[in-house]
């Protein structure tokens, strides 16, 4: 096996043709000249009219070499030179025709974007305005959905819907149970520091009850479906966008939204109200466990005082948001996966988009929710 490294000789036989003659091993791990200086070094290059390639000599090669072949006929095309490479091997030639048989995709290369603000500006607004018009074209195609499941006229496998009441219940006790009984024990020591002050610490209780009840039970748990759930369901659908199988549905007259939306969402609306109580009963234990432990209250006072702080009105105004927290995670994360592009970086985006809009649409619904709640009285 030889252990030559690449060389070329450069030779005149008269008139304006010039011959490179190519010698030893082409190979990858070697330093391949530059071809623009190599065809610089054979002489004027406006007087060059032929240049030929010789391979006689030439050792072993790879793709490497047919890649710096290709760019120097490109260099000699630029320079209005004439290039013979009939005496390279003839593989080498036939991967050299290969790649300048098709030309380059116009597009296929990214371009530089105009950074100006009005440009910027301009993007911006149809990114908003392709963001909101897929969002609508969702909401009424849900919409429709859900007419027809009243209707009794969707369709879709109770197989699917098992997995989706397991995947979004069962599946999500553990950590919906070590996020609530911290948040109980944060709101607990919070309150603690402001209610020393005054010998009230047995208010503790209702502060943490009636905190994890109404607002952070709820909260908590649409937040952490958001993140696993709601990614999830962007995750799977937008595989299946990439793979054609959301278009395989559509052939064989089956609704997307009927086939693979309303089981996710049925089951997040079913198990989002029961999380939501699961959260609030580990949450006001967290809670007592520090009056426990830091404070001298006993587990009779915290849960009689809890017990007088919460009632059933505040019960469910924390089941009400969550229902409504678990349509806009199931809502976000569908529809996110849905749209998705067919690529992989595509599916992340989805992934991602979801979580974020699966927040904010929590986060605005809690407000209006809140605001709703206290104009009549709940």
């Amino acid at each position: 096996m030889s252990d030559l490294s690449p060389a070329f000789e450069i030779s005149e036989p008269g008139g304006a043709k010039r011959v490179i003659g190519f010698a030893g091993d082409w190979v990858a791990g070697q330093r391949f000249p530059d071809p623009s200086e190599l065809l610089g070094k054979s002489g004027a290059t406006d007087k060059i009219e032929l240049l030929y390639l010789d391979g006689a000599n030439l050792g072993r090669w790879d793709t490497l070499f047919v890649s710096f072949i290709y760019r120097l006929s490109g260099e000699a095309r630029a320079a209005d030179i004439e290039l013979d490479d009939s005496g390279l091997p003839e593989g080498a030639r036939k991967l050299v025709e290969l790649a300048t048989a098709v030309s380059e995709r116009h597009g296929v290369r990214k371009l530089e974007a105009d950074t100006g603000w009005l440009a910027a500006l301009g993007t911006a607004t149809i990114n908003t305005w392709k963001e909101v018009h897929g969002l609508l074209l969702f909401a009424g195609e849900l919409t429709l959905g859900l007419s027809r499941l009243l209707r009794g006229k969707a369709r879709f496998r109770g197989v699917d819907f098992g997995m989706a009441l397991q995947h979004a219940g069962p599946q999500a006790l553990p950590i919906v149970g070590l996020i609530s009984v911290l948040v109980g024990m944060i709101l607990a020591y919070v309150g603690a520091l402001q209610l020393k002050a005054f010998g009230a610490e047995l208010y503790i209780a209702d502060l943490v009850a009636l905190g994890m009840v109404r607002e952070m039970g709820a909260m908590m748990t649409a937040i952490i479906m958001a993140g696993r759930t709601g990614a999830a369901y962007a995750s799977q659908l937008g595989t299946m966008q990439v793979n054609e199988e959301i278009d395989a549905l559509r052939t064989l007259g089956f609704s997307p939204i009927d086939f693979l939306v309303l089981p996710r969402m049925l089951a997040l609306i079913l198990m989002m109200p029961l999380l939501c109580l699961y959260a609030d009963f580990l949450g006001i234990l967290g809670g007592a466990l520090v009056g426990a432990l830091t404070l001298d209250i006993s587990l009779l006072e915290y849960y009689v005082q809890a017990r007088r702080a919460v009632g059933m009105d505040d019960i469910w105004a924390g089941i009400i948001k969550s229902a409504v927290f678990g349509v806009l995670v199931a809502a976000a994360g569908c529809m996110h996966g849905i749209q998705s592009g067919r690529s992989a970086s595509a599916v992340g985006n989805a992934a991602t988009s979801a979580v974020v809009t699966g927040i904010v649409f929590i986060v605005v619904a809690d407000a209006l929710l809140t605001i709703f709640y206290d104009l009549i009285g709940l």
